[in-house]
């Protein structure tokens, strides 16, 4: 496989100068460390032409993973008192970013009214800054049902109530704040707090990251996993749809789902031009000054440690050299593909078998909104409910990262990550026609990723792409934390809150995953 573009470069311009040639020995130790630390790993387990062959067992990877006697559990372990009937004031926020990033924004606001005693206004989501869809949460969610389930945890109004006061009626305002980038708590219980008792009302805009993910709180994190994985539903329409493409695909067998994340603005944000055009680049490189922050990026860098997008191509590859054939049914969850069908043409020559949400069910209410909050919260429940699940770039992106912790809990369903650092060496010897070996390093490096199972949360993973352990419990613990709530914890709750219902669906449970359809 040959990059477009990557030989093309006059490197004859650097050759006196003594500042690339110390980019290029960076770049060659790099790569050489790199390849260096793999072998060393790949031949301590008997790797080589006349050692161990690697293997990848594909009838597991169709299945869910060990879960170690784990299971995902959300609901309070230990006392979690109701929603007080006096409050603080009143949380508006406006959540911005598209629409897992508002998701996770919603889930921090949550917690913020709860920290500070407060009732929610039900958040507003950014039509502007990046699908330019006015859908609004009463768009994409079940408003009704989200009020519901979290009764135990905040109150939450459509909007801010009128007051009256001396005879009179009176609106409350607002008063706006910008909150600091991953705010500590102690930001919500003093700052935000003392303008909410003064005003009777904040309004926190923008928030997108405005609430630290790593919080020293068992119960404030289970709390975000009842947000997100049991509060959150889709719209009726939504989820039927979704169902329907999910069955569509699975009458034929085991399907795949791939976050192909090839696209111009991640293109831009990690700056790889190189295998682009001049006219291309000139794109690229536009964009990149409009919307990040200037910084100096050398392709041959960032390549060698593995923070470029995997091309289709690539993973293409990496699919092959972990035993999937031509026949392997795959959707992919994309938005416009840069550079076009020249680099999907390598992938689909590997696999025909493409779908995406408007070949599998072409209607006209996703033909309407393919880019927009109904294509992107169809995309996440399919990618949800597949077999398997392969992000090809979990930097930076709130789909996957969101994607892979709703996984995780919805019974640690498969997914295959890509050690892009890993990898990087060996497709960058593949560049240079050395194919001998190629697979068996390429599965070599697949079997040292986790494929979905319960494992430590580790930098630069977030809580919302990991919430083990906090939000899983064992029956049978060695740690008493990781116990189990009990099977009336919703007689708990309910006895609390001072009321009866029969409506338990509506709520998250103790021991059950999740429903989705």
């Amino acid at each position: 496989m040959r990059r477009p573009g990557l030989y093309n470069r006059q490197h004859a311009k650097q050759a006196g100068a003594v500042k690339g040639m110390i980019g290029r020995l960076l770049i060659a130790v790099l790569v050489v460390i790199c390849t260096i630390s793999f072998l060393v790993l790949w031949t301590s387990n008997g790797g080589g032409p006349s050692g161990f062959r690697p293997e990848l067992n594909l009838d597991k990877l169709w299945r869910s993973a060990d879960s170690g006697g784990w299971r995902p559990s959300s609901a309070p372990r230990s006392n979690w008192p109701p929603p007080p009937r006096e409050i603080n004031g009143y949380l508006r926020v406006r959540c911005n970013g598209g629409l897992n990033q508002q998701r996770t924004a919603i889930c921090n606001a949550v917690l913020a009214a709860r920290i500070m005693n407060a009732t929610l206004v039900l958040p507003e989501l950014d039509a502007n800054s990046f699908w330019h869809d006015d859908s609004g949460f009463h768009g994409i969610y079940d408003v009704e049902h989200f009020i519901m389930s979290l009764r135990y945890d905040v109150k939450i109004v459509e909007k801010i109530p009128e007051i009256r006061k001396n005879g009179k009626t009176k609106k409350i305002k607002a008063v706006q704040l910008r909150p600091p980038r991953d705010a500590p708590i102690s930001w919500y219980t003093t700052d935000a707090l003392a303008k909410m008792k003064e005003h009777g009302a904040i309004y926190l805009t923008p928030f997108s990251h405005r609430l630290a993910e790593e919080i020293d709180n068992p119960e404030y994190q289970r709390l975000r996993c009842r947000v997100n994985y049991h509060a959150l539903r889709f719209k009726t329409n939504i989820m039927k749809l979704s169902q329907s493409i999910v069955d569509k695909l699975r009458s034929q067998g085991h399907f795949m789902s791939i976050h192909l994340r090839f696209e111009m603005d991640m293109l831009a944000f990690a700056g790889c031009f190189d295998i682009f055009n001049l006219k291309e680049q000139e794109i690229l490189k536009k964009y990149r000054k409009e919307n990040f922050a200037p910084k100096k990026l050398v392709y041959e860098e960032r390549r060698a440690i593995g923070k470029c997008p995997l091309t289709p191509e690539e993973v293409g590859l990496i699919l092959r050299a972990m035993g999937f054939n031509n026949s392997t049914r795959i959707y992919l969850a994309a938005g416009e593909l840069f550079g076009g069908e020249r680099f999907m043409k390598p992938f689909r020559t590997l696999f025909p078998h493409l779908e995406n949400h408007s070949s599998v069910d072409p209607v006209d209410e996703l033909a309407e909104n393919t880019q927009g909050l109904l294509g992107s919260a169809v995309d996440y429940m399919v990618c949800l409910l597949s077999d398997i699940f392969m992000p090809t770039y979990d930097g930076p992106s709130n789909f996957a990262n969101n994607l892979l912790g709703h996984r995780l809990y919805y019974g640690f369903r498969t997914t295959i990550r890509p050690d892009r650092k890993a990898l990087a060496p060996i497709f960058v010897d593949l560049e240079k026609g050395r194919t001998t070996g190629f697979e068996e390093v390429v599965r070599q490096a697949m079997l040292n990723t986790n494929l979905g199972g319960p494992h430590k949360r580790i930098p630069p993973d977030s809580f919302y792409t990991n919430s083990w352990p906090e939000c899983f419990c064992q029956t049978s613990p060695k740690n008493p934390a990781h116990k189990c709530p009990p099977d009336n914890v919703l007689e708990i709750l309910n006895s609390q809150l001072g009321e009866a219902t029969d409506d338990l669906e509506s709520v998250p449970e103790s021991n059950s995953i999740i429903s989705v359809a």
